[in-house]
């Protein structure tokens, strides 16, 4: 499933590679400070601070669209991007408490994303990314199970690209 959606992504097919999401999806990209040792815990934003994407599903299907449609002057012409992915875990977890716990897959990832752009534009994005996954629902065409909760943390602090128009 992640190799295929890494290919999906590098080869532009976003409508495709927004089947493996769930409909209910939280997609988020928390911004980092530096702090010191003893303040680690504060050096990642919580859910309501900033962040580089703050997405539901219907959020990336707006954008896939805006792509799609040759409005998104930031990706005309398109980036040329590689997606590499590592270091695979997965554990079985219970999400929620009580009567709304529901099981779910856990899988932790690392990510290198190399872009290109235009003639010398070069970006490289690194980090983790934590999704968590339930199966999907019966007869429903596509992977086999959807990722409901995706959570990706960049190792940068300030983005020193043009901008982060490409998917993790």
């Amino acid at each position: 499933m992640y190799y295929d959606e890494a290919t999906l992504l590098d080869e532009g097919r976003y409508v495709d590679w927004l089947t493996h999401f769930d409909e209910d999806l939280f997609y988020w990209a928390p911004t980092r400070t530096n702090r010191l040792r003893r303040e680690q815990a504060l050096s990642i934003s919580d859910e309501d601070g900033p962040a580089f994407y703050d997405e539901t599903y219907d959020s990336l299907a707006w954008r896939i669209r805006r792509f799609d449609s040759g409005m998104a002057w930031a990706e005309d012409p398109p980036s040329r991007t590689r997606h590499l992915i590592t270091n695979l875990i997965a554990r079985h977890v219970t999400v929620g408490e009580g009567a709304d716990a529901v099981e779910a897959l856990e899988v932790r990832t690392n990510f290198y994303v190399w872009r290109t752009r235009l003639e010398r534009e070069q970006d490289q994005f690194v980090g983790t990314r934590t999704d968590l996954l339930r199966p999907a629902k019966d007869g429903e065409d596509g992977p086999k199970w959807k990722v409901f909760d995706r959570r990706i943390l960049l190792d940068i602090n300030v983005l020193n690209s043009k901008n982060i128009s490409t998917f993790f």
